[in-house]
């Protein structure tokens, strides 16, 4: 059933200085599991990815490799973030960059409407800035440097040397928004997800805020101040307005009334600017706040943060060429706890793709369909009288669809992966404990083997419902196999719980492994 309100949501604009690594394929595949469960829930659905390409950092990067910033930006989107999402299977509504013009012309109108509320001010400002970060460092996140860098200031995160900076710039009175920010936390306590990221953001407005740089003038790769071009717009003010400015802001009046506000997704390390700066400049322009900021961990692998100057960063298509992307939407979701941090381990990426992948779903499915081929000459057969295992099944299916339900509003898709999972235990349990292929034997028990067998065929098809926001593929294979009418994505995920939706009779296809085996 449709709430009738709209479903917005949102990846953080990627940063594309580099090629994604399996970070960025974490964050982008966990909002469109999300996106396609809403979608196919009837829920008025958008899901935008996209890439944030001005800043000193890219302007650095292009001039170091010979060509202009847009070019450089340009060959990185086309050749690398692209891709991904086909690598992915992400079915993303919209795609924004942020040279695009439509983005461009309402940061400024956007930035205009927050000077001539005067919330903006000119003002000198002296300061230690993070190339890595593109952002003036709070005192906390400046640590002494050690090794090559002893006697530097270097920046927390990054281990880099600090730049002093000394400009004349635009402020944002952010320090105005510090009462109302609170009072936003307070009266939402679910603004801010998990827990443990909503402490970490009320304690820092606690402890004050700070008015904010907005514009740069060292440099000219950014958007134009309005009212004086001479300097650029702050890269993360620019960037934030994408989710805005992607859905009508200033353009599409209709549009924007109908996808605003939005649901965010980040990463960590980037709550600040969604949960404080992004909230205060909203309200400065009397526009809604987002409907929340959800802020996942980071993902480890060998036990420290992915790194590009480590080395550490693994490219998606390492694990996809392997395994397929549906291994990799299944195993990052299901395998780390969404809202911490989690650790990548090949090892365990395999272990799982066999034991359940393999072993659990593929086989469940295999053995149902061959045994409906062999017994019932690929005619799903009917149903007779149930018995209490039986229906035991029927509730199970029941109940982990509504319990998926649940966990994907609590925007943990790890913890719809494991009620999900409990109609797949529950069914091979059942076809061992039933042994449909010694019923067989029986002409007697012709009626409780088409039983038996009808059990496990809808059983495969809630699971195929259920799943397919987080397995499109595998789930599409299954679900031609299995001989519906309609199309896997138009079939109603809150109603898939409910029992007798595959007519017996339909006749089922043949299916190739779902998960074939992988020879280490």
């Amino acid at each position: 059933m449709s709430t009738g309100r709209s479903f917005y949501i949102t990846t953080p604009i990627y940063y594309p200085s580099d090629v994604p690594h399996i970070g960025h394929g974490y964050t982008t595949v966990a909002v469109d599991a999300l996106a396609r469960w809403h979608r196919q829930a009837g829920d008025d659905t958008w899901m935008l990815t996209g890439t944030d390409e001005h800043g000193q950092k890219m302007l650095r990067a292009a001039s170091a490799n010979g060509v202009t910033p847009q070019e450089w930006v340009d060959k990185l989107v086309e050749g690398s973030w692209f891709p991904l999402l086909e690598t992915l299977e992400v079915a993303n509504d919209d795609f924004i960059r942020t040279t695009q013009a439509r983005h461009e012309e309402r940061v400024q109108q956007f930035v205009q409407a927050l000077y001539d509320r005067g919330y903006i001010y000119a003002g000198e400002y002296e300061a230690l800035y993070c190339v890595g970060c593109e952002e003036f460092k709070p005192e906390s996140e400046i640590v002494d440097g050690t090794g090559p860098f002893e006697g530097l200031k270097v920046c927390a995160i990054h281990s880099k040397p600090l730049e002093l900076l000394k400009e004349k710039n635009y402020f944002f009175k952010l320090s105005e928004f510090t009462g109302p920010l609170l009072d936003l936390y307070k009266n939402e306590p679910d603004f801010v997800r998990p827990e443990s990221a909503r402490n970490e953001v009320v304690s820092f407005v606690k402890s004050g805020l700070k008015d904010l740089s907005i514009s740069r003038s060292a440099f000219d790769w950014g958007v134009r101040v309005p009212w004086d071009d001479s300097h650029v717009i702050y890269v993360w003010v620019d960037a934030l307005l994408n989710y805005a400015t992607a859905v009508g802001y200033g353009t599409d009046p209709a549009q924007f009334e109908r996808r605003w506000p939005a649901f965010h997704i980040v990463g960590k390390d980037i709550l600040r600017f969604h949960a404080v700066i992004w909230p205060a400049m909203l309200m400065a322009a009397g526009l809604d706040v987002p409907r929340g900021v959800f802020a996942h961990g980071w993902l480890l692998v060998g036990g420290e943060k992915m790194s590009k100057s480590k080395l550490t960063g693994i490219v998606p298509t390492e694990i996809t060429d392997v395994f397929g992307a549906d291994a990799y939407r299944f195993y990052f979701l299901s395998a780390i706890a969404f809202g911490q941090d989690g650790s990548f381990s090949w090892e365990d990426l395999s272990a799982r793709y066999q034991a359940e992948l393999a072993n659990g779903f593929g086989n469940l499915a295999s053995r149902t369909m061959a045994m409906i081929e062999k017994y019932f000459g690929g005619s799903v057969p009917p149903p007779a009288e149930y018995s209490d295992g039986d229906r035991r099944i029927q509730q199970i299916v029941a109940d982990a669809a509504a319990e998926a339900d649940a966990a994907m509003d609590r925007f943990r898709p790890d913890e719809a992966v494991a009620a999900i999972w409990t109609i797949v235990d529950a069914l091979n349990g059942y076809i061992t404990e039933n042994e449909p292929w010694a019923l067989a034997k029986d002409a007697a028990q012709r009626a409780r083997l088409g039983t038996v067998l009808y059990t496990a065929a809808e059983g495969l098809r809630a699971l195929a419902v259920l799943l397919s926001p987080f397995m499109p593929h595998s789930t599409g294979m299954l679900w031609s196999a299995l001989g519906i009418a309609g199309r896997l994505v138009d079939e109603p995920i809150r109603a898939a719980g409910a029992w007798g939706r595959l007519a017996p009779g339909s006749a089922v296809g043949a299916l190739a492994p779902l998960f074939p085996r992988i020879d280490q």
